[in-house]
């Protein structure tokens, strides 16, 4: 029998639950699909999965076998491939969001196949570490604990994988639809994406090895560029597992090693938002605990385009959003500032920042987006509390004293400014030697918000 595995954000051969099945299954055809849609709400994210296909190409071709690339509705190209084929089933992971599942077992069935969704690599499944009254865990802390004595499962090895005798058409590893949305700044982030599943497990082993000890100490200095693992793309986009992490990272644990709890922890902290978002699927749209979404908070607005643009005239905020527009990504830390920067100081919506980093994130996670925003404006289940309001300028001088972090992105004679002004539309007219000016300031921000918050609360 032929059947399909369809590699749905899982750009990997290794710890392949769906791609275990189908080779047990049958003769199978791997495929990716390039929703068009998904290239215009996360072009960032989507070119980070384009930029993975020839290295996953690459590694069935080894095994003698090919990577089937179409592009379209994922529910009109299953059924029209299923149909084309005579496959008799697809196999593939769990839809994230979840939601994202529903209308796909009626369009396989109308081709004439089967649907069968397995369980994501992750740590553990969903809603299968709950408190002692079943529910789930809202605080992040004794989650923690719980997955720490919980059996995490073994990643499954790669399959041997057979091939029909027929291969259909192909549309080839380009996204052009994913170019076209991010225009300029295609060429620009490519220099700083290492794609594929060998380079993700080279770029565990570089951290374990050299970088694990002094994690705890140096992940919050941005200016360090290998403090932190930065395998959160990889992660995202499917090139490694957190199961395989985990495993990888045991010998370390048992001996106690300098920095590994601290890195696990924050792994974990990937499962906990998976964790909520389950419990909650519309957490990126709703407020988790529903008092907050009365607060006055700003819908999009001139400050948040600003914001955007890196041109707030904060210099540790605008050096991160330049950061992320540039490279897709944004060190923790300094998500943070400008998170608390765009829903405190200026009181808009956290929603605003969450669809500019989804559109801007290499490392999108839908989950993990949702939480982090919430946790940062103070509306989440394990929130900062609202009156925690981040000082950019404080924030620069503990982590960034020697200002090189902001001097990269804001300097006009450095790389990461040169970078900036050549990613980012020309309808922006970035004038690297013209600096912004603050449109409040940082103690009229805070006070201005904690007005609110009291108004809130009355």
């Amino acid at each position: 029998m032929t059947v399909i595995c369809w590699f749905r954000r899982v750009l990997r051969l290794d710890d392949h639950p769906a791609l275990v099945a189908a080779a047990e299954d049958g003769d199978v055809i791997p495929l990716v699909i390039l929703d068009p849609a998904e290239a215009r709400d996360h072009p960032a994210s989507a070119q980070r999965q384009a930029m993975s296909l020839p290295h996953l190409q690459a590694s069935l071709h080894q095994r003698h076998s090919q990577l089937i690339v179409r592009r379209g509705d994922p529910a009109q190209v299953l059924e029209q491939i299923t149909r084309e084929t005579g496959a008799t089933a697809v196999h593939t992971t769990i839809g994230f969001p979840f939601a994202s599942d529903h209308g796909l077992q009626a369009a396989v069935e109308r081709g004439g196949a089967t649907l069968h969704l397995h369980e994501l690599a992750d740590l553990v499944p969903r809603a299968s570490v709950l408190t002692k009254t079943g529910g789930v865990y809202k605080v992040f802390t004794p989650f923690w604990k719980a997955v720490r004595q919980t059996d995490i499962a073994p990643p499954l090895p790669t399959p041997a994988l057979s091939s029909p005798d027929t291969w259909p058409d192909s549309d080839g590893p380009d996204w052009p639809e994913a170019r076209a949305a991010m225009d300029r700044g295609w060429d620009v982030m490519a220099e700083h994406i290492r794609p594929g599943e060998d380079e993700a497990h080279t770029r565990l082993e570089e951290f374990l090895d050299s970088q694990l000890p002094d994690y705890k100490e140096h992940r919050d200095q941005p200016w360090r560029p290998r403090a932190t693992s930065n395998i959160s793309d990889a992660l995202a986009v499917g090139e490694i597992s957190a199961r395989r992490i985990w495993h990888r990272c045991q010998p370390d644990f048992q001996d106690g090693k300098q920095g590994i709890d601290h890195f696990l922890s924050e792994l974990c902290w990937r499962e906990f938002a998976r964790e909520l978002f389950h419990e909650m699927p519309e957490m990126d749209r709703t407020c988790w605990r529903p008092e907050w979404n009365d607060f006055a908070w700003k819908r999009d607005n001139n400050d948040a385009e600003n914001w955007r643009r890196g041109r707030t005239g904060v210099q540790m905020v605008d050096a991160g959003m330049r950061e992320l527009y540039v490279t897709g990504q944004m060190h923790n830390r300094v998500r943070m500032i400008t998170g608390s920067y765009l829903t405190k100081h200026y009181l808009t919506d956290w929603k605003v920042g969450l669809d500019w980093f989804a559109r801007c994130l290499i490392d999108w996670d839908a989950a993990s987006n949702a939480m982090n925003w919430q946790w940062v404006a103070g509306c989440g289940p394990d929130a900062s509390p609202f009156f925690r309001v981040f000082n950019p300028d404080t924030q620069a001088d503990k982590f960034d004293g020697k200002s090189a972090y902001r001097d990269h992105w804001l300097s006009p004679e450095e790389t990461g400014a040169q970078e900036f002004a050549k990613a980012v539309p020309k309808s922006w007219q970035i004038d690297l030697k013209k600096r912004a000016m603050p449109a409040i300031s940082l103690a009229e921000g805070r006070a201005r918000a904690l007005t609110a918050y009291e108004q809130l609360k009355s």
